[in-house]
């Protein structure tokens, strides 16, 4: 077992991002090796480092960290020499390159990017949005929404909602396309530009809908699985898209965070 150990003086959070982004280009048990991350947070001296090296860390593996305490960052740097165990700094060479350009030091103050501040309350507010408007079960006031996705059921629209309510602090409301039921009036009242089609390949949507169907053991009706109906539901949904005269996102193979760059990239807005 390979171990890619992720070591922060925070949350570990984006030493671990960096870590399984560069882990996924590398195909699962390449060379009969298994590889695991493990997160080491809240790492703020060297004496927390040492002890780590005698209880925690173990060869074969490499160290992927973000410190910004000089203590920590020397005992690591150390540690690592006397153990032959290879280090990433993921922050060290951006945060030196800035210091530079900017001709001015940096604070090395751990876990300033997670402090709580205007941004976080508005993601939060983002959040309780997309909950609230999730499914179109709530359309009195969605007007107010920052984007308001529409598509027919499984391309995607509460997951994509959510990510662009936490990771964008977007206010994103989503309205469910049915065969053969005109969208509500209420969708009318909101621009052009703020809403957004979803579509999928009908085959792959066949197989979201089979395995829903199967995973939840729920009694869906036999169209909601049936490949034509499908086809007519992707048909319809175009339709509504071309009347709507909105943007369209394809999200057929494509991850959730995917699909929120490119939702965003449609919006004629700056977060």
């Amino acid at each position: 077992m390979f171990t890619v150990y992720t070591l922060s003086d925070s949350s570990g959070e984006t030493a671990e991002l960096v870590a399984k982004s560069a882990l996924s280009q590398f195909e699962k048990g390449t060379n009969g090796t298994k590889v695991s991350i493990q997160r080491l947070p809240k790492v703020r001296s060297a004496e927390q480092v040492k002890e780590l090296f005698l209880n925690e860390i173990k060869l074969p593996a490499i160290i992927v960290y973000t410190l910004v305490l000089p203590e920590a960052r020397q005992a690591l740097i150390e540690e690592s020499l006397r153990h032959s165990i290879p280090i990433y700094d993921v922050l060290g060479d951006l945060v030196g390159k800035l210091e530079g350009i900017l001709h001015a030091p940096p604070l090395r103050e751990p876990g300033l990017r997670l402090k709580v501040d205007q941004s976080y309350f508005n993601r939060m507010d983002a959040i309780h949005f997309a909950i609230k408007y999730d499914d179109g079960q709530n359309l009195s006031e969605i007007e107010h929404a920052d984007v308001v996705l529409v598509g027919v059921s499984r391309t995607g629209k509460t997951p994509s909602c959510m990510y662009l309510a936490q990771h964008y602090g977007l206010k994103a409301a989503n309205v469910p396309i049915v065969f053969g039921i005109d969208l509500p009036k209420q969708l009318s009242k909101v621009q052009a530009s703020k809403i957004i089609g979803l579509l999928c390949d009908p085959l792959i949507l066949q197989s979201f809908r089979s395995t829903r169907a199967n995973s939840l053991q729920m009694d869906y009706t036999a169209e909601y699985c049936d490949f034509d109906h499908i086809n007519h539901e992707v048909d319809y949904s175009k339709k509504i898209f071309k009347e709507l005269k909105c943007g369209i996102v394809d999200m057929t193979n494509r991850a959730v965070e995917e699909t929120a760059v490119e939702i965003v990239s449609k919006l004629d807005i700056k977060k």
